[in-house]
């Protein structure tokens, strides 16, 4: 298998253009793609969102889902246009559970079998040179990285919202944890729970919270 390790968009576009490619398939790629690359193969490129098109453009949809509360994602094949996730759609399908515990590997084993239907479902389309059905903008919403504010607790905010922050920020892996202030302490908020737990109980909105794991942390940086 060839590795291609291009350092700009453009740069894609010319390695690609030698494989005279009939399709591009992405998956968790990033970037913007210019229409030098859309153009490149003959069936056009098409990409694997994870959530249910329109809602969750951009690049964190799972992390939104998880920041919302979501009991489950699905995923699109669409084609891709020069905007992010914008393009017609080929396939798509919900019903991947968010586990309470979620986990990238615990989540992927969820997702790995419904990946391949939708995929396969949009690849027939594809050769059948169906255009796909186009995205309306009822439902649609943007799913950005995450606003630097929202890495420190407020708990002003009810309990089912700081405990998703504390989910979310758990998926994203080992040392990612939001900090927030309790007593004369800052921790590292690791792991919540909504119903009666040992731990340390702190009031919310809306009620209690208990955070089950944590470590001490620095006070978060004060903006000039």
């Amino acid at each position: 298998m060839d590795l291609l390790l291009p350092g700009t968009a453009e740069g894609l576009a010319e390695a690609l253009a030698g494989y005279r490619l009939d399709l591009l398939v992405v998956y968790g790629f990033n970037w913007k793609l210019p229409a030098s690359v859309l153009g490149t193969p003959q069936f056009g490129v098409v990409n694997v969102h994870s959530s249910l098109l329109p809602r969750y453009r951009g690049p964190a949809p799972v992390l939104w889902a998880i920041r919302n509360g979501d009991a489950e994602i699905g995923l699109t094949v669409h084609r891709m246009d020069e905007h992010f996730d914008t393009g017609a759609i080929l396939a798509q399908r919900g019903g991947v559970p968010l586990d309470e515990d979620v986990t990238p590997q615990g989540l992927w084993k969820r997702i790995r079998p419904v990946l391949g239907d939708v995929l396969m479902a949009a690849l027939d389309k594809v050769a059948r040179g169906a255009p796909g059905v186009p995205q309306g903008e009822a439902g649609a919403s943007y799913a950005g990285f995450m606003e630097p504010e929202f890495s420190v607790v407020d708990w002003s905010r009810t309990s089912a919202e700081v405990h998703n922050q504390v989910r979310m920020f758990r998926f994203m892996g080992p040392g990612h944890a939001p900090v927030a202030r309790v007593g004369d302490r800052w921790l590292k908020v690791l792991r919540t729970r909504m119903q009666p737990a040992e731990g340390i109980r702190v009031e919310c909105a809306d009620g209690p919270i208990w955070i089950v794991e944590s470590a001490l942390a620095q006070p978060p940086a004060t903006r000039s």
